[in-house]
């Protein structure tokens, strides 16, 4: 079953990248993941990324990825997809100029985008790094007004005083 998800994740992704490589041999594999681990310091060199994930549901990845692609362009914000494309998570990561002393409103606008898309492809603002700062603003998009409320009462439970993670909020 795997073998079959995998050929046919290849074969969606193909069109979009510049090269697609499987393989079984576990040598082969492991350059392939030497890769993988080096793709983010390669972006390091372009500028500052603003590392992020999403996930969406797997159908609906080459979608994710062609958005993404448009909403890049559409800002004028570089914008870089790494994936874990088994669970349908997705690492848009935008890079932006390392000297400036905040994120260009081009950069939010795009960050915004690429948010809704992923709500709006029935997914979630998070596969795996949390919601954190830049995401927080959209948070309550994603869970609705009760749930995001109960989460809020939740943590005023176990942190009365504000001390865990202070200046942070749900």
């Amino acid at each position: 079953m795997a073998a079959i998800e995998a050929a046919v994740v290849e074969r969606v992704l193909a069109p979009l990248a510049s090269a697609v490589e499987a393989t079984e041999d576990p040598v082969e594999a492991e350059r392939l993941l030497a890769a993988r681990r080096l793709a983010l310091p390669a972006l390091e060199r372009l500028g500052r990324p603003l590392i992020e994930d999403i996930a969406v549901p797997r159908s609906r990845l080459a979608e994710a990825a062609r958005e993404i692609r448009d909403i890049s362009a559409r800002h004028g914000v570089p914008v870089f997809t790494i994936a874990h494309a088994a669970d349908g998570n997705l690492h848009p990561i935008i890079v932006v100029d390392p000297s400036l002393d905040r994120l260009p409103d081009a950069a939010w606008e795009a960050a915004g985008e690429i948010f809704a898309l992923a709500l709006r492809l029935g997914g979630t603002l998070t596969g795996e790094h949390g919601v954190g700062v830049l995401k927080r603003q959209w948070v309550a998009d994603e869970l609705g007004p009760a749930a995001h409320a109960l989460q809020r009462r939740l943590k005023e439970v176990f942190d009365p005083r504000g001390i865990l993670n202070p200046g942070k909020s749900l």
